[in-house]
């Protein structure tokens, strides 16, 4: 082989390379991303705890809470509570209200996000149904709560000082179906969900 058809060939190597190594960094930004949204609260991500901490400060904050539906969703969705007002590092709850408008049992689930979007990594939920995918029957109504409190650390924050309102908005969207493999064992086919 001559210097030509080496050069070629390394060439077309590493171009091949750099299009794989491209398609697995867009293949892992959007989960990447999302894990960098949630430590940091980038883009209005809230952070998630475990409980509640034990520091109260007197500052109060107003939180409003946001309910959209997407379309193909056939939901009625709305907060019960427009807005509740809580001291910072204080337990606040509220609650959502869907209705499945269908005529069968449709599965949704919600993305949120709070703005000011710079309040993100101190709006904090303790226990929320946007945690996992909500299924409800034709007919039904659900009322969900969410558990949350405002970090305290926000009072170190000199940037947040002109925050008094947090809104809290929820999306919900029609889930992906649940996919159905037969599987064959020892006593013959076993269906399983995935």
């Amino acid at each position: 082989m001559n210097g030509l058809a080496k050069r070629n060939r390394r060439t077309a190597l590493l171009a091949a390379g750099a299009v794989v190594a491209m398609g697995g960094m867009a293949y892992a930004a959007v989960p990447l991303y999302q894990i960098f949204c949630q430590v940091t609260g980038l883009a209005g991500t809230p952070q998630v705890a475990a409980e509640v901490p034990d520091r109260i400060v007197e500052r109060h904050i107003t939180v409003r809470f946001d309910a959209n539906t997407n379309k193909a969703l056939p939901w009625r969705f709305e907060p019960a509570e427009r807005a509740v007002t809580v001291r910072v590092g204080e337990a606040g709850l509220a609650h959502y209200e869907a209705e499945n408008l269908a005529e069968a049992t449709t599965t949704g689930r919600a993305v949120f996000n709070v703005t000011p979007l710079k309040a993100g990594r101190y709006f904090t939920k303790v226990a929320c149904f946007c945690f996992e995918e909500q299924s409800l029957a034709a007919g039904e109504v659900a009322r969900m709560p969410v558990s949350f409190f405002i970090d305290p650390e926000i009072m170190q924050d000199r940037n947040l000082d002109d925050v008094e309102t947090i809104t809290l908005s929820y999306s919900f969207l029609r889930a992906k179906p649940a996919k159905t493999v037969r599987v064959f064992g020892d006593d013959g086919p076993v269906e399983t969900v995935n």
